[in-house]
């Protein structure tokens, strides 16, 4: 089993949603000895934009391209790989002013690529990234589940489902902004979602 880990927040140390997607990883680990961990911490290594010039370097022929603009599509043609190999994805995942994190989006940019993770059929579009389980440990400030000001989890069902990935487990870690108790009650419900997950 390839096990790989996303760690979205602006911050590598401290990170309330990577704690949780270590978590996750090591319940993973316990029930598959021998699987392997690859953990990519968008904080220590930003990923770029996508900018005009990396549009034009995706758009170009691969025959034609510049060396910065292969390089340039090399970048997100690394990712794409990591996540093809992978059987079991946990992402860790921040709330920033009620979405995803730069890091998180630059990272779905990466890895949405027409006839490579997804392509579009006479009968609609089509996910490739098919057969992966995928964990989601979501941090927030504030209370969010199920209410509208939750943008993060329909936005994740909706482009990890586009890219063929339908097994979505999300864990909730709540109120974590709003007090010690809170904080401490919010990261132990998620670490309760995280035992029932795996009992």
């Amino acid at each position: 089993m390839n096990i790989l880990q996303i760690n979205s927040s602006a911050r590598s140390a401290g990170s309330h949603s990577t704690t949780l997607a270590d978590a996750i990883a090591a319940r993973n680990q316990a029930a598959h000895p021998g699987a392997s961990l690859t953990v990519r911490d968008l904080a220590a290594k930003p990923h770029p934009a996508l900018d005009e010039a990396a549009l034009s370097a995706l758009f170009t022929p691969e025959t034609q391209r510049s060396a910065e603009q292969a390089a340039r599509v090399a970048l997100d043609d690394a990712l794409i790989a990591e996540v093809q190999a992978a059987d079991v994805l946990i992402l860790g995942v921040p709330m920033y002013n009620f979405g995803v994190s730069t890091q998180l989006k630059n990272w779905i940019d990466a890895i949405s690529r027409a006839r490579v993770t997804f392509r579009y059929t006479e009968n609609g579009p089509e996910g490739l990234l098919t057969g992966k389980t995928v964990y989601v440990a979501l941090a927030r400030g504030g209370i969010h589940r199920d209410q509208a000001s939750d943008t993060v989890v329909p936005y994740l069902r909706t482009v990890l489902g586009f890219l063929g990935m339908s097994d979505l487990r999300f864990v909730y870690a709540e109120g974590l902004g709003m007090g010690p108790e809170a904080e401490r009650q919010g990261l132990a419900g998620a670490r309760a979602e995280i035992d029932a997950l795996f009992a």
